[in-house]
């Protein structure tokens, strides 16, 4: 029988030989993928960057480039600001634009004139409500950029008292400082004539009457502080009866009352029955002032993307069938108004319409209508049935109540998928993706991305390398045709790396050179299962080399011989 103590060593030592052993035998396959995957040197000592290397410079960016030939901006009146000045300066000044921006950026160069000249151009205030304008490096200033959630650039934020509010407007000099002006100046006009009711329902297209006791005191004061939420919609406030009749509201009613006019609308009077305070009046506004129904246009997609509604119902229909559907659509919309925005797309309008269909996988001119979370998720679900307005409503309370199933995009799954790559399509990601016997490295890419195309070579050559390993499966996915919920894009390409046993977590992004070796060792360093790399017989394959010499010197020169190696090979 062994001894104890000879026996306690045992248990020691030979765990960790068997480590050393399992490194060596890693160390081994890694220098065999170093000889042979014809990868160029991560330094790159030749200057031979690969195309789709996160040190490449994109042909196309040039494009954007274009600094040489602007002229030179006069920004004398324009604060560049810091993390280290930021927030001194805003506690110093009561009202203070700031530009976040991008050197690089093209519309951040072409803000740049306009934006200066509106700076040089105060509006005529006290010196305690003096504007300054200022800009931030967000490149510089990562994490400033971060605390105020800026997504792209430019973004432009307006701070009253340090609290700030997003500039939606046109980037030009005259809209900036209109705006600027109507922020700072009077919220709330008032009306004491009849004369001048008249004017505003002859000249306004939308505008807020508010009928008060008083023009001055607290409901005036709610009144205005809601007009300062809202930009797009003139306030007004009156105390004459004459005045109210004109815009329908009953002089003998009840005090304070609010009515919300829409010329352009079919019904051109909303009347507001909600509390008095300024946040549920400019909700109301907020909800109100868009059309029923909204005509997606380019001049209308900010008003429609960066509303705070976010759910949308979209009816795709051809223009000259549209008179047909839109009365439909519209009687619809009418029972979800500040809930759900309902748009129009002209299914053949190649600006819009043809894009937007694309983009939701909307093939052919059938009319279509479909619902669309518009958030991160971005889920779309489309209504089956007939065109009613009873279907669509209920279509839209589903839609409401998270009982709808949502729609992927997804090509047909192949009838062959035997290749190193396996080919991912949305209706077999689950199968091959999310097998959790499986550690899985997939890239979505698109056909159109340079980026793809150059990594498709070496992607390829890591499949062939890797194949007959069972615990692992190298796969791609075309990002343009197929989509699914745990397989998003953060542009072309993306590479995503699923281990086994952890498909509920979320993917790890590959973000390293684009090389065989370095894909190779994220694969190892990530992978649930460990593997070795299955390789040639290198003895057979140099027997085979030594037997056929004589033979394949007195061959055709363009056929290769039994006895070519992998590295060769590839």
């Amino acid at each position: 029988m062994m001894p104890p103590p000879f026996r306690s060593l045992l248990l020691i030592v030979l765990p960790l030989a068997l480590l050393l052993l399992l490194a060596s035998a890693s160390d081994d396959d890694l220098d065999y993928l170093i000889d042979n995957a014809d990868d160029i040197p991560a330094n790159d000592p030749d200057g031979w960057l690969q195309e789709g290397s996160p040190d490449d410079d994109d042909d196309d960016d040039d494009l954007f480039h274009h600094d040489h030939d602007l002229p030179p901006v006069d920004e004398t009146h324009v604060v560049l600001l810091s993390a280290a000045n930021f927030s001194d300066f805003l506690a110093s000044r009561r009202h203070v634009m700031v530009e976040f921006y991008a050197p690089w950026c093209a519309h951040c160069q072409a803000l740049a004139p306009d934006y200066a000249a509106a700076a040089a151009d105060p509006a005529p205030l006290p010196p305690e409500d003096e504007v300054a304008l200022a800009k931030v490096d967000a490149t510089e200033d990562t994490d400033l950029a971060q605390k105020y959630d800026v997504q792209g650039f430019p973004t432009i934020l307006f701070f009253i008292d340090g609290v700030p509010k997003d500039y939606n407007g046109a980037r030009t000099k005259e809209a900036i400082v209109s705006w600027i002006n109507k922020k700072l100046g009077p919220g709330v006009h008032n009306i004491t004539t009849v004369d001048e009711a008249e004017k505003i329902l002859t000249g306004e297209d939308k505008a807020v009457l508010a009928f008060l006791d008083s023009l001055l005191g607290p409901h005036s004061n709610e009144i205005t502080a809601a007009s300062r939420l809202e930009d797009a919609v003139s306030f007004y406030q009156t105390s004459n009866p004459d005045v109210a009749k004109l815009f329908h509201i009953d002089p003998a009613a009840n005090r304070p009352s609010l009515v919300f006019l829409k010329k352009q609308e079919e019904e051109k009077l909303t009347f507001y029955d909600g509390q008095f305070k300024a946040s549920a009046i400019a909700d109301f506004v907020s909800a109100n002032k868009l059309p029923l129904v909204i005509t997606l246009t380019q001049e209308t997609a900010p008003s429609i993307f960066d509303n705070p509604i976010k759910k949308q119902i979209l009816l795709f229909v051809v223009a000259n069938e549209s008179s047909r559907f839109l009365p439909t659509f519209k009687e619809a919309a009418k029972s979800f108004k500040g809930k759900l925005l309902f748009v129009f797309v002209e299914r053949d309008n190649e600006e819009v319409g043809e894009p937007v269909a694309n983009y939701f996988g909307i093939t052919g001119q059938e009319t279509t209508v479909l619902a669309y979370t518009g958030n991160e998720d971005a889920r779309k679900f489309f209504l089956d049935g007939e065109m009613s307005v009873e279907n669509i409503k209920r279509f839209a309370e589903d839609f409401l109540e998270e009982k709808l199933t949502p729609f992927y995009k997804s090509e047909p799954v192949p009838e062959s998928n035997d290749g190193d790559v396996k080919i991912v399509v949305g209706k077999n990601l689950d199968q091959i993706v999310l097998d959790e016997s499986k550690d899985v490295l997939l890239e979505i890419y698109a056909p159109w991305c340079g980026h793809c195309q150059s990594l498709e070579p070496t992607y390829n050559k890591l499949g062939k390398h890797l194949r007959g390993i069972n615990s692992l499966v190298i796969a791609k996915m075309d990002g343009t045709a197929n989509e699914h919920p745990r397989a998003k894009p953060d542009g072309f390409p993306t590479i995503l790396f699923y281990p086994a046993g952890k498909k509920s977590f979320e993917p790890i992004t590959f973000e390293g050179d684009r090389t065989v070796v370095e894909m190779y060792k994220f694969i190892k360093n990530h992978a649930s299962i460990p593997f070795k790399l299955k390789r040639a017989d290198s003895s057979a394959t140099t027997k085979k080399t030594d037997n056929s010499q004589s033979t394949a010197s007195t061959t055709t020169t363009g056929k290769r011989s039994s006895g070519t190696n992998l590295k060769d090979e590839l």
